[in-house]
């Protein structure tokens, strides 16, 4: 069969669309009653259900992978930062209460792999099936010339729901309060061009180098996946912020919430704080996962400039009743989530200190 001339000049339209024809049953696990229409419309469909709520707030986000999708390239695995996606932007709409509603995605690259086309949607629709989330919709862009040969881009959108008078803002941190932290997998989704610059650029590494202090190649320790904690904190919320029958408490034992991304924790935690108030994070009072002493030590970075570039092993921080902390980190233990108390709230002006 002759080549179309479009696909001479490097876009396949039919092939996009026999690739696409598999959507359907790769994104069945994640459907939800409210979702309207069949996969491929022009827009994704969702009827809100909302007699749930009594003021349904909307929470959306958006973000990508970073440079994590380096090492994807490299180890030739794109699941994982299908996960890291969805899962990331959960996380961030997590911390106002939100439940996941649906998410969309885009998928950039110069030419239409399928196979890695099929790991990125699989990564994508295993995340959102895990976090009770559907993927509606989505664009695949095939831009010839303009992305690197065997590279892409991806990105999505989360649009998530929260009872406005259940809101997670801040708006009842008090001095005293406790911070818990809930442990990472590691880099989760940033500070990758830092570590790809020690590792590969500097040290020469390769990829598939074994690592004794990981026990793990370089490249799988920094392909982990990166954890949601979407359900865990929609279980906390029921545990200690609701009462009998789920009426909203006046007093929330959880009344914060920081999604431990770029800038780290000097920069995300400040988010989260009334303008009267600190946080003071205690270092050493959970343990430094090894790689990130690995980046230090290799890359000579000083603590400063670590604790707001990583996680640090710390990938959500909670902002709790200091009354209720203990049973929160008993509570969150029970469901296999390491977590610590690290830190506590103090008089101040709104920063984060690490001490």
């Amino acid at each position: 069969m002759k080549q179309k001339a479009y696909a001479k000049a490097g876009v396949d339209i039919d092939l996009g669309n026999r690739v696409k024809s598999n959507l359907p049953r790769m994104l069945a696990a994640t459907h939800r009653p409210e979702v309207m229409g069949k996969v491929g419309g022009f827009g994704g469909l969702f009827a809100l259900n909302t007699r749930r709520y009594r003021q349904p707030v909307l929470v959306s986000s958006v973000d990508g992978v970073g440079t994590k999708l380096k090492l994807a390239f490299a180890l030739d695995q794109h699941d994982t930062v299908g996960q890291d996606l969805v899962n990331h932007c959960v996380n961030d709409i997590a911390v106002l209460g939100s439940e996941p509603l649906f998410f969309l995605d885009y998928i950039g690259t110069s030419k239409l792999e399928p196979r890695v086309f099929e790991q990125l949607i699989r990564g994508f629709a295993r995340a959102c099936a895990e976090n009770g989330c559907a993927l509606i919709g989505g664009e695949t862009a095939q831009m010839p010339g303009f992305y690197q040969a065997g590279e892409y881009d991806v990105s999505g959108t989360i649009v998530g729901v929260v009872e406005k008078s259940g809101m997670i803002d801040g708006r009842h941190v008090r001095a005293g309060d406790a911070v818990i932290g809930l442990a990472s997998s590691g880099l989760h989704t940033n500070g990758y061009s830092l570590a790809r610059r020690i590792f590969f650029d500097q040290c020469r590494w390769k990829p598939t180098r074994r690592v004794p202090e990981l026990a793990n190649t370089i490249g799988a320790e920094l392909l982990k996946v990166h954890v949601s904690y979407g359900r865990l904190i929609q279980a906390l919320i029921g545990r200690f912020n609701r009462g009998p029958g789920g009426k909203l408490l006046s007093k929330p034992g959880l009344r914060g919430l920081a999604h431990i991304t770029g800038g780290g924790f000097v920069d995300n935690i400040p988010r989260v704080l009334p303008a009267k108030c600190d946080v003071q994070v205690l270092r050493g009072s959970w343990e430094v996962p090894p790689i990130f002493r690995l980046i230090q030590e290799l890359g000579r970075v000083p603590d400063s400039e670590m604790y707001q570039v990583f996680n640090m092993g710390v990938g959500m921080v909670l902002l709790v009743a200091e009354e209720q902390a203990d049973a929160m980190v008993r509570f969150l233990k029970s469901r296999r989530q390491p977590a610590w108390i690290v830190g506590e709230i103090v008089k101040g002006t709104g920063r984060a200190l690490m001490v």
